[in-house]
């Protein structure tokens, strides 16, 4: 379908090389009890009209901060340095009405919970026609007709139905794909997904995924893909960049960076993927230990204490961003469109090598450990639990049946009146069912000496919580 919807913005121009985003040098810095905490260090890449950039890394290596600071959603006291330049315009330090004049219709984002990223009390259609308003001189209709039109772009079924509904009456599939309506609501030129997929399901996933894709087509922008998800990026992205400690460890196309990879972090992440043409019964070549802490990153290159082939060097100096070429680093790059870069001294020894040739298999935890050389020990230590273990059944023992008083032990057996207010109650701790009477004769307990009274209005039966309750 068609609207009178037009697409008035972007005027600005790109670069001769259609570089639409430009990041160079970009660090974030949030301040701490324990000092400054460096969550992004000196992050540069380049995107250009049409392309779709991966970053991929583990939880904390400041994936999502670097996006953040570019879109301007960072909390006041974080400190950015560094440069984002959107068609040649800088937006790293506009105020909040230059960027609001951006975010939306330029450059938009598309977050990992659509469930907090939609206004609970307000329908569908109003959310996204809103986000057209917002940048575009059109009427309320115009703008309701264009929320329609995105909802059919992005594969929601029913879209007259569900402009209607709220966030609440969708599933977190249908959610997420609302979500990406809205960030192409106005054509822009750069869409940043952080981690859209997170917590569906694969067929949900594939969905949302293709309505990306269809995003992509509609409106011509570059796609910056976050995600710890290497599956998604191979079959999405063009180049991939791998984060590592709030720095980007390595960049190239992904049939460079998934089987040329001239950094052992990169190494092992694939190495811990399980392979579908691998032999049955192969283990994984898990990563040892965890990532270093930003308040305290160890000195030289932030993998060495995780890194098999770390030597004296890499404890000393961090390695430079460098272009392999002839697979070794000859030369500096700043430009962040250099074919493949890596930052490791002894990228040459990784030409030819495997996940299983650095890394090896391990059935100690991982997160337990926090370097390799405290892996041995923690693998000797298994190997003695195994063998201790080992031949040996454990026999489950019945359990006896609980012991019950002797009615003969109360003497003489306490009574109750039908008569009287007070009555015994917790005698040798039977229950109420001990309780009995015979006709013409007070109640009595059949077990036990009462350990206490308590008052009660004079009835014909037992006491409501028997006088035999503890």
């Amino acid at each position: 379908m068609t609207t009178e919807y037009e697409n008035k913005g972007n005027t600005a121009v790109a670069d001769t090389d259609d570089v639409v985003l430009e990041v160079s040098d970009l660090s974030v810095t949030f301040p701490s009890d324990d000092g400054p905490l460096p969550a992004v260090r000196q992050v540069s890449y380049k995107v250009r009209r049409g392309e779709a950039l991966g970053i991929v890394g583990e939880s904390g290596s400041g994936k999502s901060v670097t996006s953040m600071a570019i879109m301007g959603l960072l909390p006041r006291n974080a400190r950015v340095e560094g440069s984002a330049r959107l068609l040649g315009q800088e937006i790293i330090g506009l105020d909040d009405k230059q960027i609001s004049q951006v975010r939306g219709q330029r450059i938009a984002m598309i977050f990992q919970d659509p469930l907090t990223s939609l206004n609970p009390v307000y329908t569908i259609g109003y959310q996204i026609a809103e986000a057209v308003l917002a940048h575009r001189k059109v009427s309320k209709k115009v703008a309701m007709a264009r929320a329609l039109e995105l909802l059919e772009i992005v594969g929601i079924p029913s879209p007259e139905q569900r402009l209607r509904q709220y966030p609440h009456e969708l599933s977190g599939g249908m959610r997420q794909r609302v979500v990406i309506a809205i960030a192409m609501a106005n054509d822009p030129d750069v869409i940043i997904a952080d981690e859209p997929t997170t917590a569906l399901d694969v067929t949900v996933q594939a969905q949302v995924l293709d309505a990306l894709q269809r995003a992509r087509q509609e409106t011509g922008a570059a796609l910056v893909l976050i995600t710890h998800d290497l599956g998604v990026v191979a079959g999405q992205v063009d180049r991939v960049g791998v984060m590592y400690a709030g720095r980007i460890v390595e960049m190239g196309s992904v049939e460079e960076v998934f089987y040329r990879p001239r950094m052992p972090y990169a190494l092992g992440l694939l190495g811990s993927l399980p392979r579908l043409d691998g032999d049955r019964g192969d283990r994984l070549t898990p990563i040892l230990g965890t990532p270093p802490s930003l308040r305290d990153l160890p000195g030289g290159c932030g993998f060495a204490p995780r890194c098999p082939m770390a030597r004296e060097r890499c404890h000393e100096e961090e390695p430079r961003l460098l272009a392999i070429e002839n697979g070794s680093p000859e030369r500096e790059t700043g430009d962040g469109l250099s074919g493949h870069t890596a930052a490791c001294h002894f990228s040459e020894d990784l030409v030819g090598a495997e996940a299983g040739d650095l890394f090896r298999a391990t059935s100690v935890d991982t997160e337990s450990v926090g370097s390799v050389a405290e892996v041995e020990a923690a693998e000797s230590q298994v190997a003695e639990a195994r063998e201790g273990y080992r031949g040996r059944r454990t026999r489950r023992v019945p359990a006896r049946p609980p012991t019950r008083p002797d009615p003969r032990s109360c003497s003489p057996p306490p009574t109750w009146s039908s008569t009287s207010r007070s009555v015994p109650r917790g005698c040798c701790g039977a229950g109420s069912a001990r309780c009995r009477r015979s006709p013409g004769s007070p109640w009595t307990c059949a077990s036990g000496r009462p350990s206490r009274w308590w008052a009660s209005p004079a009835a014909a039966s037992p006491p409501r919580r028997g006088c035999c309750s503890t």
